[in-house]
């Protein structure tokens, strides 16, 4: 038997016992189904629509190659990218994932990137939010936001190091085919490739408008049925008991680090989906709280598989290969927990006595620091179901006037 048929096989097989598994637990999986979509209707949609509608605007009218030729001088020698790099970058880092896949995807379309640059580029742009890491995992789950800068640092500084990492991929082919290219810094050229960006789109703002609200809810939509089939298979997938045996070979690696079995559960569960991983990480009262905080930093990073399933959606539309990009979730998820360990002494750990003995908190851990994003996730929480049926009213209004002759 072939490979390709060996693959056959176990794809139909994976199908119909999942089929199988939601008729057999019909109310689990409805739970499942609606903790997923809770999750996306109430946070996902509205924290990331206006950022994926900025960025349409942004390109549409030049500004990300006007940003592109500034960034081109300190993108290209650390990551080996174009300018345009720096622009995902930032987004990716604000709005959370997908972004960042979304718009290298859209940039390597328009052929601002070449297949070497994109891959690099998705390779460490795709990351999560602070307000999901501080407003979620720091203070939802842990209950403690100082938790939230150690999260954060080690998640942001993985990336970067992923970055630099992945500067290496392709080298040899690219050798060949990339021209040198000139990295002085211009703002005379980069205003002229905003105004040429601009003429080159040609739409008027109320086309780009309506462009950028149907592109990014359509998006949406994938990213909402992909957190949705994600959350019922990590449910069913504990049902039946496939994660416990996971587990027992993941209980090996941890127990090389010296950790815990019972982290064995979530980092499985966070492997598939990070939201559950990281809550049931920071219930496992088997092991400390360092111990629980590096393996929902690992989580983080490495992002699971409804995202990459996300990503590799996206990515599918282009020829950017999917193979470096969950590479680089190794890479994320390694390097994150790393920085952790280095960084909790000094960040968490002597604060904490600090705080206690002298009440002097250096002004980026101070308590309001902390109330800033969780008020802000609060809000989401509170308003973002507003937000979701509202733009999800205006998508199907502009559909029907598209569709209509």
């Amino acid at each position: 038997m072939n490979a390709s048929k060996l693959k056959t096989i176990i794809l139909a097989s994976s199908a119909t016992i999942m089929a199988a598994s939601l008729m057999v637990f019909p109310k689990e999986s409805f739970e499942a189904s609606l903790r997923g979509l809770t999750m996306w209707w109430e946070v996902v949609f509205p924290s990331l629509l206006p950022f994926f509608i900025v960025s349409e605007f942004l390109i549409g009218f030049g500004v990300v190659s006007f940003l592109g030729t500034l960034l081109e001088p300190l993108m290209r020698p650390l990551f080996r990218v174009p300018g345009v790099g720096g622009f995902v970058w930032a987004m990716g880092l604000a709005s959370g994932y997908p972004a960042g896949a979304k718009l290298t995807a859209r940039l390597r379309q328009e052929n601002k990137l070449t297949a070497i640059e994109a891959e690099r580029l998705v390779s460490f742009t795709n990351s999560s939010n602070p307000l999901f890491i501080f407003g979620a995992i720091a203070v939802g789950f842990f209950h403690n936001p100082a938790l939230g800068i150690v999260l954060a640092l080690s998640h942001y500084l993985g990336n970067f190091c992923v970055g630099l990492v992945m500067r290496f991929h392709g080298s040899k082919k690219e050798e060949t085919t990339q021209k040198d290219k000139d990295n002085k810094l211009s703002l005379k050229t980069a205003l002229h490739m905003l105004h040429q960006e601009r003429l080159k789109d040609g739409r008027p703002i109320g086309k780009i408008l309506g462009d950028a609200v149907q592109s990014s809810v359509s998006t949406l939509l994938m990213i909402g049925g992909f957190i949705i089939l994600f959350s019922v298979l990590n449910r069913l997938l504990s049902l039946l008991d496939i994660t416990t045996l996971l587990s027992l070979f993941v209980s090996v690696i941890l127990a090389f680090f010296h950790m815990p079995n019972e982290l064995s559960l979530p980092l499985i569960s966070g492997i598939f989906e990070i939201t559950l991983g990281g809550q049931m990480a920071s219930q496992t009262g088997a092991a400390t709280l360092f111990q629980q905080v590096i393996i929902t930093s690992f989580i983080l990073a490495f992002s699971g598989f409804s995202v990459q399933a996300q990503v590799a959606s996206i990515l599918a539309e282009t020829d950017i290969r999917f193979k470096p990009f969950f590479i680089a979730r190794l890479f994320h998820g390694l390097f994150a927990a790393f920085f952790t360990v280095i960084l909790w002494k000094p960040l968490y750990v002597d604060q904490q006595l600090v705080e206690k003995g002298t009440n002097t908190v250096p002004v980026f851990l101070q308590g309001e620091t902390y109330s800033v994003f969780h008020n802000m996730w609060q809000l989401l929480l509170t308003y973002g179901q507003l937000v979701t049926l509202i733009a999800l009213m205006i998508y199907v209004v502009l559909t029907f006037k598209k569709l209509s002759p």
